[in-house]
């Protein structure tokens, strides 16, 4: 499925080529690395479109600039007793009230390691997206357990699809 996307973001990255640049923000936190893998997987698929610009961060060093600037998100997260990290609610705790409405609609995608099934810390990403009126674009990615190629190949296309779409204005 990735080899579809990529020749879809291609044409997509082609017929945009005169825009201006959109920047992806891709915000996570990783304590065993596996988030941190599957958050570089997210930046390699983005970058594949043209006229695209990736800020990689951790959680806890993103600010509002940082999100304000950018034309979409990727969140990344592991599950810690099912729920998000403490490090990327404190980033929606710094970022929610100065945000405001300036990120109305604003495209986003997830992408979570989990111990579990995940389902806890998705749900709560979810919520608080809700709060904020974010948009979700595409289907979250989850890995369950070890991180496996396929997860990572999952996570390019998440990056790319999401890139291929704000720089297409479609989102």
């Amino acid at each position: 499925m990735f080899h579809a996307v990529n020749r879809l973001t291609l044409k997509w990255s082609q017929r945009s080529s005169g825009n201006a640049m959109s920047k992806i923000l891709i915000i996570y936190h990783s304590q065993t690395g596996n988030t941190e893998k599957m958050a570089w997987a997210v930046a390699d698929g983005a970058r594949f479109i043209e006229n695209t610009e990736v800020v990689l961060k951790r959680a806890q060093d993103t600010t509002l600039d940082d999100l304000l600037g950018a034309a979409g998100l990727a969140i990344g997260t592991p599950e810690n007793f099912g729920y998000m990290s403490g490090m990327v609610k404190d980033f929606f705790d710094r970022t929610y009230y100065p945000a405001g409405d300036k990120v109305f609609r604003k495209p986003y995608v997830v992408f979570i390691s989990a111990g579990n099934d995940g389902t806890g810390a998705l749900r709560a990403v979810e919520r608080i997206a809700l709060g904020y009126k974010f948009k979700m674009v595409y289907d979250p990615v989850i890995s369950k357990g070890k991180l496996t190629d396929d997860d990572l190949a999952k996570c390019r296309e998440l990056g790319s699809t999401l890139a291929a779409g704000c720089q297409a204005g479609i989102y």
